[in-house]
């Protein structure tokens, strides 16, 4: 299914509209974000508003590749979304490929969400004492304890080189505290 006729059924609106919408930027098919916003402030559907928002969330915040616009391979991930796919190996892939295009290519400025990466290497580099129990309160929120908790200050550039030039696999958290292990089920030869 083509950029357009993804659009189209994104936001219920026309080929038309799609077609006039459709822009090429940097060799990348987009469209400029001021028509996303305004279907999210304006459109008839109030699921639609939501899913829209959403999009726009993943592409401004979490894949701001072409500024101010929204890119076709956003889109295709958010439809990916919709079919139950975890975003997670995508965000982070993502981040370390912009990563390594700062170091390798020189570029100065990081494409993604800075914000989620200072989250999670904050959560994964320090040490998090684990309460067993958090997963079953209805009052425990992860964001909270992460906002909550006192991170260092005034760290700079050296405090990171320092950092990351001594980290052992036991200094890194190796999965978020929060998440509850999974008994797994498996086959062995005729039992299940």
């Amino acid at each position: 299914m083509t950029f357009k006729k993804k659009l189209m059924r994104l936001t219920d609106m026309t080929n038309t509209w799609a077609e006039k919408q459709t822009k090429k930027k940097n060799e990348t098919i987009c469209i400029p974000w001021s028509f996303l916003r305004d279907l999210v402030l304006n459109h008839p559907d109030m699921l639609k508003r939501v899913n829209l928002f959403a999009l726009a969330i993943y592409d401004l915040v979490i894949f701001p590749k072409v500024l101010g616009h929204l890119e076709v391979a956003v889109v295709n991930f958010f439809e990916r979304l919709k079919q139950g796919i975890n975003p997670v190996p995508t965000i982070l892939a993502e981040t370390f490929r912009s990563l390594s295009n700062c170091r390798r290519k020189g570029e100065r400025r990081f494409i993604g969400c800075a914000q989620l990466l200072n989250v999670w290497i904050l959560s994964h580099f320090w040490k998090v004492e684990r309460t067993t129990f958090h997963m079953f309160s209805k009052t425990f929120s992860p964001l909270e304890a992460y906002l909550k908790k006192e991170w260092p200050k005034e760290v700079n550039e050296q405090h990171w080189v320092s950092v990351f030039q001594n980290l052992r696999a036991e200094d890194i958290t190796w999965r978020a505290p929060w998440i509850h292990p999974s008994v797994l089920l498996y086959r062995v030869g005729d039992q299940d």
